[in-house]
């Protein structure tokens, strides 16, 4: 496993591969589409299931409720119920959500700055590597 930069495995005792392994975990989650979508649209607000649902186009029920109890499981929001008919659930991002805020929106605004040279290296390399014939 390659070495991750300014991990201190020494000092908690824990193997080099260990260590890795959980970071590769966490970017797992932290860096689906899903989970760097909910962070960014709760940047700002607490919203309810419904408008976090109508904010992340594209995002079915099942995934929306899939992606915001792993972000809970992690600490990265909360999830509040409201004692009403019908209950009313609202999520916010903890401390810990709003720190992973910074990251995501470089790699948002890198993905911004960058995507008509992407989506033309896509093309030329696609003109280039025509698929293969089934055979």
């Amino acid at each position: 496993m390659s070495r991750i930069p300014n991990v201190s495995a020494a000092e908690t005792g824990e193997s080099e591969e260990d260590v890795c392994r959980q970071i590769l975990r966490i970017l797992g989650v932290i860096g689906d589409k899903w989970s760097i979508l909910v962070v960014g649209t709760l940047r700002d607000r607490t919203l309810r299931f419904g408008e976090l649902h109508r904010a992340v186009t594209g995002i079915s029920q099942r995934m929306l409720t899939l992606t915001l109890r792993q972000l809970e499981r992690d600490g990265l929001l909360t999830r509040t119920v409201h004692a009403s008919v019908p209950p009313r659930v609202e999520y916010t991002l903890t401390e810990l959500g709003s720190t992973l805020l910074t990251a995501a929106t470089a790699l948002g605004d890198w993905a911004a700055a960058h995507r008509n040279e992407i989506e033309n290296n896509r093309r030329h390399y696609d003109e280039a590597h025509p698929p293969r014939a089934r055979r």
